[in-house]
């Protein structure tokens, strides 16, 4: 582990484990699906992994604020964990966040407090967002939209949002699966 994967962990614990443990299960499955691409990261692989175990810590009650995720994760790393400002913007645009954030009205806020970060390390991180379960197995994208459009319901602000962004979705894990592919075929 490096010394920001080992800061990460500990934190989305401490944030996620005992409030929401199914959301931590999940988190630890986006962080061992990041980890499965690493070969295609380079050198962010570790910044992928830890904003994979935090992507979701804006759920924790302790940080709910805005009501909206991302934003609320975001503004706790920058603001309280003074995290590295790649892993920061990355959990505030995780998985098409954007378009949600527009839904609630918070687009620009979201945009303008926090830049994206290379489109290949959001492309990255909602791949192993949208091939994980809740519970942190592995699936794939068109299962897990249809499972979180379940959850919340069709008609729902997040069932619309996730059906929007499932074109995007579907589109960033073909590229990342396409990166994956080249740097297999590459001899070694």
């Amino acid at each position: 582990m490096s010394e920001l994967t080992e800061w990460a962990y500990p934190l989305g614990e401490s944030l996620l484990a005992e409030p929401l443990p199914r959301r931590w299960k999940h988190c630890l499955g986006v962080a061992e699906r990041a980890r499965s691409i690493a070969p295609i990261l380079g050198e962010d692989a570790e910044l992928l992994e830890a904003a994979a175990v935090l992507h979701d810590i804006g759920y924790s009650p302790d940080l709910a604020d805005s009501g909206f995720h991302p934003l609320d994760g975001a503004r706790y790393l920058r603001d309280v964990a003074h995290a590295d400002e790649r892993v920061v913007n990355l959990v505030a645009h995780h998985s098409c966040a954007w378009m949600e954030a527009e839904a609630r009205g918070l687009r620009q806020e979201l945009e303008s407090e926090f830049p994206r970060d290379s489109a290949h390390l959001n492309d990255a991180l909602c791949y192993c967002d949208m091939n994980t379960t809740p519970d942190g197995t592995p699936t794939n994208p068109i299962d897990r939209v249809n499972e979180i459009a379940g959850r919340y319901g069709p008609d729902s602000l997040i069932g619309t949002f996730i059906r929007r962004a499932e074109p995007e979705i579907l589109a960033s894990t073909s590229r990342v699966l396409e990166r994956v592919a080249i740097a297999r075929r590459q001899p070694m």
